[in-house]
């Protein structure tokens, strides 16, 4: 018997997603709150939710470990984290001395495609719809500014801040459906394409106080709890 599939059955075979692409779905998913901390899953229930091979679920969830997102520990199922409010607080200030430097930088060398690729960032928020994902997004546009920069060292320890702040904001009310909003973003790239550091610094300093004023005062009852 011929053990290769034919054409006709390789065609109905469903696409597995790619490693990246499932990445994307389970962070929409928490930050959309259908997976939260009182969830109860496995690597391979997960897998299957997502129609995904185990090997790769278990990827990203040891990715997602990495960014705090998930927490994973031996003989124990995986559970995403929650921060409370002295941790937020504390990400929240490393996160603004990492990012005025990286707009000051950004400010110096600002690179026709790199503008590119931030308003096209800008656009993909601006016509999203779901929570999850515009979370998501949100925080990959100060990534991709972060990366313009051309300072790989403090790019990377930013790109350990915004997932947990995504987080932070993901478990809390709609209220914070506002952060990070694509105007913002549109008028910090408009600054830095200027090379004005000054007032790209300025809105950098008042999106983050947006951030903490409404995330830090938020009582912990108006926030997600699971």
């Amino acid at each position: 018997m011929n053990s290769f599939a034919s054409p006709q059955t390789l065609a109905t075979l469903p696409v597995r997603p790619s490693v990246d692409d499932l990445y994307s779905r389970v962070l929409d998913a928490i930050f959309e709150q259908r997976i939260h901390s009182a969830s109860r899953f496995t690597e391979e229930s997960l897998a299957q939710m997502f129609g995904a091979r185990r090997s790769d679920m278990r990827d990203v969830l040891t990715r997602l470990s990495h960014q705090q997102i998930i927490i994973l520990r031996a003989n124990h199922r995986p559970r995403v984290a929650e921060l409370d409010a002295e941790q937020t607080r504390q990400t929240l200030h490393a996160r603004r001395l990492a990012e005025i430097m990286l707009v000051r930088l950004a400010c110096q060398r600002p690179d026709a495609q790199d503008l590119k690729q931030l308003r096209a960032q800008v656009d993909s928020e601006r016509e999203c719809a779901e929570r999850g994902r515009a979370i998501r997004l949100s925080g990959e546009f100060h990534l991709q500014l972060a990366e313009m920069a051309g300072n790989a060292p403090l790019a990377h320890f930013l790109g350990s801040l915004v997932p947990l702040t995504s987080l932070a904001i993901a478990q809390c009310e709609e209220q914070t459906h506002s952060f990070c909003a694509w105007q913002e973003h549109l008028a910090i790239v408009d600054a830095v394409e200027r090379g004005n550091a000054a007032t790209a610094v300025m809105l950098i300093n008042r999106h983050l106080d947006h951030l903490e004023q409404t995330l830090l005062n938020t009582p912990r009852e108006h926030c997600v709890a699971g």
